[in-house]
């Protein structure tokens, strides 16, 4: 029989549990070998229990956190046996991972003979092998031309490197020394969260932190379910499209119809277009993983977002469509998009239901991955454009963030140092600024999205790739506000015409002194225009926000 804790103790537990994934978070930011990880931070953290259940988790990526009682699932049904110092690694998508280029770790943590728990860290890498570098492939019609898949297996028997494992590994990608350091900061994270997790056991006891977990799961729950007694009931429906499949087939529909009674939410996605032939379908977990950020958007902010809190949900959807494909289909794009698409059908179907709560349409992901030699030390390299990131949507509480990211990460995204990226690549940034007038109007405005003038200072051709979304659809405005206008991307060369670059190709040549220029989207705006306060648009024209023609264009 587990004890009885008191709330203080269930605090007590809650914060450590929070400060551990913290720590582990830190411990990769300052150990990570790629600026994908220790610039961009584009990893996450977690606490899972061997019952699949998200314990605690990091403020990184949502749409990898979501995810994770998925793949945890997935180690469970694959390993009956697990030791101390066993590491296990995956990242399949039709193993419970997202998408090929995020591996995963898991450490188990046992309290004397009992395995309670796992610490987790997902983590996505600057390459995964397959027909093209940087992980995307637009080409791809299956999921063995996106790169090298792993099914969960043991890295580490306890305590035990598998060498060969690691070797072949570090032969299937084109940067192996990235790779490697970048896996063991992943595994020295998740061993940090071993440690302190041992610790908080040393102090309380393992069950007195079981039975704190489990009122805090409680809490969680109740926490969320008085939340959402307060909404609307009713059937509610939304809808959100993709700009294409890159293969011509245009406006590929999410469709979210949304039941909510009492203090339950159903999210239905079966009536979704059917799965297409190119990357932008979604793996399973990754689709779960969109509708948990939708759902916790919604909710407290300091609600733990646990598998408590997520009790009230409720996910109904159909193999075989674009939210959730057949084994074997290519998914690179899917955690960026359809998550986003997902994202926006759902909350713009609970509009109706709390409008105080939804937000408008954060922008799309369109990146680029370009591969060449650097001249200042005739190495290979690999960089992705984190920079440029589009604007947040606008919320009942104010205007949205200016270049904050999509609604997939919401800010845990960073396009990091831009003197950083100069010095460790060929590139020199002419220009890196808020767009004016690209935010949605509404009540309350759009964030920014952003210009950017990037010269490639290589003296070798390079190749690009893209990969994305929001070049047809803007972020959408919610409640009357309006849409933002969409991202536009172009290549300048010298003595050639400007290039306008599509979100799903391989293969751009990229020459010696050329210039990317980018003119990424803004957010959404909330509310109709009309009841935008004078003083804000007198603002924004101050600030340089709005240019003088369009806050002409939008009070006429």
């Amino acid at each position: 029989m587990r004890p009885i804790v008191d709330p203080i103790t269930r605090s007590v537990v809650q914060h450590r549990l929070s400060s551990i994934v913290a720590e582990m978070g830190e411990a990769m930011l300052r150990t990570s070998y790629s600026q994908i990880l220790n610039s961009s931070r584009d990893f996450s953290l977690a606490i899972c229990d061997v019952e699949a259940r998200l314990i605690a988790q990091a403020d990184h990526i949502p749409v990898h956190v979501g995810a994770l009682p998925w793949a945890t699932r997935a180690v469970e049904e694959r390993f009956k046996e697990v030791a101390p110092g066993d590491v296990i690694l995956m990242n399949d998508p039709y193993h419970g991972g997202s998408h090929l280029p995020d591996l995963t770790i898991f450490v188990p943590i046992f309290a004397g003979e009992r395995r309670l728990f796992w610490t987790v860290v997902r983590a996505h890498q600057s390459d995964i092998g397959g027909a093209t570098h940087g992980a995307y492939n637009p080409n791809a019609t299956e999921i063995w031309q996106e790169g090298l898949r792993i099914p969960p297996i043991k890295l580490y028997e306890e305590r035990r490197l598998r060498d060969d494992i690691l070797d072949m590994l570090a032969l299937n990608v084109r940067n192996p020394d990235d790779f490697r350091g970048d896996l063991a900061a992943m595994i020295g994270a998740a061993h940090l969260g071993e440690r302190r997790l041992q610790k908080l056991f040393g102090e309380l006891g393992a069950d007195v932190v079981e039975a704190a977990i489990e009122a805090v799961l409680d809490a969680a729950e109740a926490q969320a379910r008085a939340v959402v007694s307060t909404w609307k009931d009713g059937v509610f429906h939304g809808e959100a499209f993709l700009d294409d499949d890159g293969r011509g087939n245009n406006d590929i529909r999410i469709a979210a119809k949304v039941t909510k009674r009492g203090s339950e939410i159903e999210v239905d996605l079966s009536q979704s277009d059917p799965q297409v032939t190119s990357f932008v379908n979604s793996s399973h977990a990754n689709m779960h993983a969109a509708v948990v950020m939708a759902f916790a958007y919604l909710i407290d902010p300091d609600t733990p977002k646990n598998s408590g809190a997520l009790r009230p949900l409720k996910v109904i959807a159909r193999l075989g469509t674009i939210v959730w494909a057949d084994p074997g289909k290519p998914v690179t794009l899917c955690t960026s998009h359809p998550s986003n698409e997902i994202v926006e059908a759902i909350v713009k179907a609970l509009a109706s239901s709390c409008p105080d709560r939804v937000m408008a349409g954060w922008g799309r992901r369109f990146r680029i991955a370009v591969q060449g030699e650097n001249p200042r030390t005739g190495r290979g390299f690999i960089w992705h454009m984190f920079h440029a990131r589009p604007g947040g949507g606008a919320s009942a509480n104010g205007d949205g963030w200016s270049s904050i990211g999509e609604w997939h990460s919401v800010g845990g995204l960073k396009f990091g140092s831009v003197e950083v990226a100069e010095a460790r690549f060929p590139l020199h940034f002419r220009r890196h600024e808020f767009l004016p007038d690209s935010g949605g109007d509404g009540q309350f405005r759009g964030g920014l999205g952003v210009a950017l003038d990037l010269v490639f200072e290589t003296e070798k051709p390079a190749l690009g790739n893209t990969a994305g979304e929001g070049t047809r659809h803007g972020s959408c405005g919610m409640l009357g506000g309006k849409d933002s206008a969409p991202h536009r991307y172009r290549l300048l060369s010298a003595g050639r015409a400007p290039r306008e670059l599509r979100t799903k190709e391989v293969g751009i040549e990229i020459g010696p002194g050329d210039c990317l220029e980018v003119r990424s989207a803004g957010g959404g705006g909330w509310g109709a225009p009309s009841r935008r306060s004078q003083a804000a648009r007198d603002r924004d024209r101050l600030q340089g926000l709005v240019t003088d023609d369009a806050a002409k264009a939008r009070t006429s």
